[in-house]
C-alpha cells in the first residue's frame, strides 16, 4: 500500500486526483437511505435526528429540501473549494447548535461530537466505496489510497479533527469492523427507518410506485449486521440480481459524459454557489 497522504487543514488542499472521475451521482441517490442507516446505526446520532427540533432539517416533513441539504454536503465534501467548505460548514453548524441531548434523552449525544462526526463520516465513505466497486470493480491501490485519505474530509468539512481519520484503508477496516459490531438499533429507531424506506414522507401514489425498489436497494446495500438488527431477510438470489443490476449501471455510467455521471452532486455544487451569492440560505 502506497505511504498515506495525510490531510493538513482540509479546506485548502488539493484532490491528489482527479475527483470527478470516480464520482458517480446515481451511486449516491441509491445508496442514500441505506447510507442513513449506517450513519444512524449508532444511537446518539440516531436520537440526535430522531428528537430533534430543527423543523426545517425533517427529512419526514421536507425530503426535497433534506435530499439537497443532504447532497449538497456531499458535493462540497468531494469537490467544493476553501469558499464552499468554510459557507456550508457554518450554515451546518447553525442548525447543529441546537442538536444535544435533553434531560429524558435515552443517550447523551452533540451534533458537534467529532467522534460521532468520525463515524458518520466512515458510514459515507464506505458505502460509496461499496458501491463504486459494486458499479466498476475494485480501483488501483494508488487510487483506492488517494480517495480514501481525500475522504476524510466528510468528517473535516465539520468539526472532525484530520488526525483522527483512520491512517490509511487497513487502519479504516479495523475501525470499520469494530464499531459496526457495536452498533444498535432499538424499536423507536427501527420505526423511523421503516418509515424511510417506505417513503412515508411522500404522497401514496409515490410510495407504492417506488417503495418496494427503494426497499430492495436499501436491504441490499446494508452490511450484514444491520440486516440483522433490522431483522430483515436477504437472499443469494437477490444479491445476484443485485449485483447484475449495479453492474449494468456501471456500464452504462462508463460510457455517459462525467457531467452526467457525477449528476446530481455537480449540479448541487452549483446551486449551492449561487444561493451563496444571491445570499439565500443554504440549509
Amino acid at each position: 500500500m502506497t505511504k498515506p497522504l495525510r490531510a493538513t487543514t482540509p479546506e485548502v488542499d488539493e484532490p491528489p486526483i482527479d475527483i470527478r472521475q470516480f464520482l458517480d451521482g446515481a451511486a449516491a441517490f441509491l445508496g442514500g437511505t441505506a447510507n442513513v442507516i449506517m450513519q444512524l446505526a449508532t444511537p446518539p446520532v440516531a436520537y440526535g435526528v430522531v428528537e430533534s427540533t430543527v423543523d426545517s432539517g425533517k427529512v419526514m416533513l421536507h425530503p426535497i429540501k433534506r435530499l439537497r441539504t443532504t447532497l449538497t454536503y456531499l458535493a462540497v465534501a468531494l469537490m467544493g473549494n476553501e469558499e464552499d467548505v468554510a459557507t456550508y460548514r457554518e450554515a451546518v453548524n447553525t442548525s447543529h447548535r441546537s442538536v444535544r441531548s435533553r434531560a429524558g434523552s435515552p443517550v447523551k449525544y452533540n451534533a458537534f461530537d467529532p467522534k460521532l462526526q468520525l463515524w458518520v463520516a466512515a458510514s459515507i465513505y464506505w458505502g460509496l466505496n461499496d458501491a463504486y466497486e459494486r458499479m466498476h470493480g475494485p480501483m488501483n491501490e494508488s487510487d483506492a489510497d488517494a480517495i480514501y485519505q481525500w475522504s476524510a474530509r466528510f468528517g473535516t468539512s465539520l468539526q472532525m479533527r484530520p488526525e483522527m481519520w483512520p491512517a490509511d484503508r487497513a487502519a479504516f477496516q479495523a475501525y470499520w469492523d469494530e464499531n459496526l459490531a457495536k452498533t444498535s438499533i432499538d424499536p423507536t429507531v427501527k420505526a423511523y427507518f421503516e418509515d424511510l424506506i417506505d417513503l412515508k414522507m411522500f404522497p401514496r401514489p409515490v410510495q407504492m410506485a417506488f417503495g418496494p425498489l427503494q426497499r430492495f436497494f436499501v436491504i441490499g446495500l446494508l452490511p450484514q449486521h444491520l440486516r440483522d438488527e433490522m431483522g430483515m431477510t436477504w437472499t443469494p438470489r437477490q444479491d445476484k440480481l443485485l449485483a447484475r443490476m449495479m453492474r449494468t449501471l456501471g456500464a452504462v455510467e462508463r460510457v455517459a459524459p462525467r457531467p452526467v455521471r457525477n449528476f446530481p452532486l455537480n449540479a448541487y455544487l452549483i446551486d449551492l454557489r449561487l444561493r451563496r451569492r444571491l445570499g439565500l440560505k443554504l440549509v
